[in-house]
């Protein structure tokens, strides 16, 4: 296994119905190209060794025996390969027949699992063939193609790479699913063998049914179902092949294809193990169902060659990808920053906020929340204040389309400058005014800060921040300064978002002066403009000049904090999320960097102010981040120093 990752296929071989002998041709022939492309487990159709519509041949002796010499016949010809494989076909067990997946490697049966729901209505008639599993013995045993072993549907597979189990069909609809079971007693993927027919509006369905299962289970989900070949007397089969990751959908079979299908992904067990070690209700589920232990099936090292993921790795996992997703995340988002500004605004009974505006992106968007509350709430927006506060490094640039932003939003707008007060702060500190040092950078931000509470209490007002997410990460915020506020409504909400979120206001929810104005703001480039500027009046302060380009950090932070990602994984991650933008060395200078600053600036998160949890991702002391601010980062920034850059 390699940073938790375990390679897994859907195979939808071609079919022939009660022809086992060409089937097992088939399975054979996509075991073998799943283990060349390094897959570690593969999951056929239910009954794929028969052909799941072989109706009332299923009484017939010659079938049933002729599958199990099928199945002998793939053991043998695959005996030399390392891959785990599944394959259904009917299972003779005493005196019922039994619909099973067969679980085998290197030509060992390592286990038989019987289907527990059969159907019976609509289009199918299992219960006419076929006994439940719920009607074997606990300790039940089959001799299968020579070998005596388990046949139960309380059984969990053990690798040194994962613990997996098997369901059928059927079971994924009923309403508690064997699939909770085995999760809950260790299995970490599902592989389940289907054989779905298709009808209008079902697949939708179906979908959504494996995406809840495996997000409820906190599971990867491998579904295989039956395709073109198997019976079209009455119902159709469309060869589903899909692979599921706590909710996601990591890769899909084409859907009608008349030519056979291997469906492969990676499954990140690693963090599906994380993901549980965190939600305590599913611990307190696992305590709740403690009872009836599964057999427990060892099974050889997984193939574990080098990995090279077939699964996509977004670049930018804060903001969604497609303009109708985008635009509906957006305005959930506003919508939650919104709602925590009013709630806050009705409990206090104040009408009046104000806030910093600079011309750049986080004050604006704070100001735009604000127009929103005011506008939803009914309130006047003359309630609103904006105080531009021009200091030694502020732009025309800025300067201007602050002013020009609160004239068409039609806020009451302030001008006052921080100059003279600073000049006269350094003077009495003895600073010298020709050093641009951290001093001189934080006397700044802090004499705006204090004009903020100032002006706030001379009108009865709340200071509104505007500091967000990606700041808070890397402490990219003056203690005291700019990281205080009465209330922080970008609080959760991550640079690379901002962006997007004040570029979706500009194009749906201002007049076309604003729009403007919110367009230019988005393309200007990042700075707290503390130095100033160049010969020619350009910003010479650029802040991911300084700190590394926060589309870097805010991958790295999503995956540090959202799933608990060491530095080695995360290196790996972006290398390919960014092969295209950043070479290996940028991307682990920045790394080191990103986890420095994290762990030395957790004091400034400790004493956040409120704000709203708008993400799965939270640097709230209150909420998702608790951690001392003096906590040793030698683990992680050693293993960035041994990263291979």
């Amino acid at each position: 296994m390699k940073y938790g990752f375990v390679k897994v296929a859907a195979a939808v071989p071609s079919v022939k119905v009660a022809d086992c002998k060409f089937n097992a041709q088939e399975i054979e022939k996509q075991i073998v190209i799943a283990d060349g492309k390094g897959v570690q487990i593969v999951v056929f159709p239910e009954l794929s060794l028969t052909g799941y519509s072989c109706a009332d041949l299923f009484a017939q002796s010659l079938l049933l025996e002729q599958a199990e010499f099928a199945l002998m016949q793939v053991m043998n010809n695959t005996r030399q390969l390392d891959i785990i494989s599944i394959v259904g076909m009917p299972v003779t067990a005493g005196p019922v027949l039994m619909n099973c997946a067969v679980v085998f490697q290197k030509g060992k049966i390592l286990g038989v699992v019987p289907k527990t729901y059969l159907p019976n209505y609509k289009e199918f008639y299992e219960q006419r063939w076929f006994a439940s599993a719920s009607t074997l013995p606990d300790n039940a045993t089959v001799r299968l193609c020579g070998q005596l072993v388990p046949l139960t549907a309380n059984i969990l597979f053990d690798t040194s790479d994962t613990c997996f189990g098997v369901e059928i069909c059927e079971d994924i609809w009923a309403p508690i699913p064997p699939s909770s079971g085995l999760a809950l007693k260790g299995a970490e993927i599902i592989f389940n063998l289907s054989a779905d027919t298709e009808n209008i509006s079902k697949h939708a369905y179906l979908r959504s049914l494996l995406a809840q299962q495996s997000a409820r289970c906190l599971a990867g989900y491998v579904f295989a179902s039956s395709g073109f070949g198997e019976s079209t007397t009455d119902v159709v089969f469309a060869g589903n092949g899909l692979i599921y990751e706590n909710g996601n959908l990591l890769a899909a079979s084409e859907r009608f294809s008349f030519e056979e299908q291997l469906v492969v992904s990676e499954i990140d067990v690693e963090r599906l193990r994380g993901e549980r070690l965190v939600n305590t209700t599913f611990a307190a589920s696992v305590r709740a169902n403690a009872s009836g232990q599964p057999l427990r099936v060892s099974a050889e090292l997984v193939a574990s060659r080098e990995l090279t993921l077939s699964r996509s790795v977004d670049p930018h996992p804060f903001v969604p990808s497609g303009s109708r997703q985008l635009d509906e995340r957006c305005e959930e988002i506003f919508s939650i920053q919104v709602a925590g500004l009013a709630k806050r605004l009705v409990h206090t009974g104040c009408k009046n906020v104000v806030v910093g505006i600079s011309g750049g992106l986080d004050s604006t968007l704070a100001l735009l929340v604000c127009v929103k509350t005011f506008d939803k709430l009914g309130l006047p927006r003359k309630g609103i204040t904006g105080i531009t506060m021009p200091g030694f490094g502020t732009t025309d640039r800025t300067y201007n389309n602050a002013l020009s932003l609160m004239a068409s939003l039609q806020v009451t707008a302030k001008e006052i400058s921080i100059k003279d007060a600073c000049i006269q702060h350094f003077q009495d500190i003895g600073q010298d005014m020709s050093v641009h040092d951290v001093t001189y950078e934080n006397g700044q931000a802090r004499e705006r800060t204090q004009v903020l509470m100032d002006y706030a209490n001379k009108i009865g007002a709340l200071v509104i921040g505007t500091g967000d997410l990606s700041e808070l990460a890397l402490g990219w915020a003056t203690y005291n300064g700019d990281h205080m506020s009465m209330y922080g409504v970008n609080a959760s909400i991550p640079k690379t978002l901002v962006r997007y979120l004040v570029g979706w206001v500009a194009q749906t929810g201002v007049d076309t002066l604003s729009r403007n104005t919110l367009l230019d703001i988005i393309d200007t480039p990042i700075s707290p403009e503390l130095i100033p500027a160049d010969e020619n009046g350009n910003i010479r302060q650029k802040t991911e000049d300084l700190v590394g380009p926060y589309e870097l950090h805010d991958f790295f932070l999503y995956h540090f904090l959202r799933f608990g990602a060491r530095p080695a994984k995360i290196y790996y991650l972006a290398e390919i999320a960014f092969r295209n933008t950043y070479d290996s060395t940028t991307i682990k200078k920045w790394l080191t960097i990103f986890f420095r600053r994290f762990f030395s600036q957790q004091f400034k998160r400790s004493c956040l102010p409120d704000g709203p949890k708008v993400g799965s991702v939270s640097l709230s002391p209150r909420g998702d981040w608790r951690m001392p601010s003096d906590a040793s980062a030698a683990l992680w920034m050693k293993e960035c120093e041994e990263l291979q850059g």
